[in-house]
């Protein structure tokens, strides 16, 4: 195993508030650039499928196809077991696999998918050079990341400035690239991929529910996931600043006036035939 891939942490874990953003992506608000592309027949695989909810909303648009997810962390694998079965899904399975050395033969897979996941692992081109070996010529390579830089907000606030210069380095420290939505298309680039269509889509957040749920998850984020120890036990922060950044996503959420936007970097590949 290379230095990258022992270095590479998920920044995020899999606390409840990290569960709380995972379980409300979909494939519309998640995947909408490659949708148009799906055929009922396809085989797809679900890179980084965490508990299944887009993994679930794929193989309910492949009806005559079959979605195999697949994720680093084996535990969060029951959740989206639960996810197919609750939805009645029989063309679905999951297994535990590594994005840098996917147990599949050459061209298996007609799709193949990773949403939010090259801005964690160690080595990004190497897992687009993994993704399209496992599919087949002439099909698609599709990669959707946020870019931390990018994020964007209001009111402004020099704390929530922080907590995003605080971010940057403890997901560095892990082995990450958190501006990954920028680089996609460079890393498709390096690994080969020369059939490249690259666009990019935003997460708004405005509304008082939707200000309440974004800030709300990331102050718990902030002060009790595996975050918390990776900024604290990696000496980029103390449990006083963590809790001063959890104040000010609180406070930020109560504002009427408050506007938080996500951007994204997508790429959409078709594999030389």
């Amino acid at each position: 195993m290379s230095k990258a891939r022992e270095t590479a942490v998920y920044t995020h874990g899999h606390h409840e508030s990290v569960l709380r953003s995972h379980t409300w992506r979909t494939a519309a608000n998640s995947a909408a650039y490659l949708l148009g592309s799906l055929k009922p027949h396809m085989r797809i695989l679900d890179i980084g499928c965490g508990p299944g909810t887009i993994t679930a909303d794929l193989a309910a648009l492949v009806p005559d196809g079959h979605v195999t997810g697949v994720d680093h962390a084996s535990g969060i694998l029951a959740r989206a077991r639960a996810t197919a079965t609750d939805r009645g899904l029989d063309n679905v399975d999951f297994a535990v696999a590594d994005v840098h050395s996917l147990d599949y033969p050459d061209d298996t897979f007609c799709v193949v998918h990773a949403h939010q996941v090259l801005q964690h692992v160690g080595d990004p081109v190497q897992a687009l050079r993994e993704m399209r070996r496992v599919t087949r010529p002439g099909g698609l390579i599709a990669a959707r990341d946020a870019d931390y830089a990018a994020m964007t907000w209001f009111p402004k606030s020099p704390v929530l400035d922080d907590w995003l210069d605080l971010y940057h380095r403890v997901a560095r420290a892990g082995g990450g690239e958190p501006d990954a939505g920028r680089r996609l298309k460079s890393w498709a680039l390096r690994a080969g991929l020369t059939d490249i269509t690259a666009t990019s889509a935003t997460w708004t957040y405005t509304t008082a529910e939707e200000r309440a749920w974004w800030s709300g998850l990331w102050a718990d984020r902030t002060v009790a996931s595996a975050y918390t120890g990776l900024a604290t036990e990696g000496g980029h922060a103390t449990v006083g600043r963590l809790r001063a950044i959890e104040a000010a996503w609180r406070e930020w959420g109560r504002r009427e006036d408050g506007w938080f936007a996500v951007l994204h970097g997508e790429i959409l590949c078709r594999k030389a035939v």
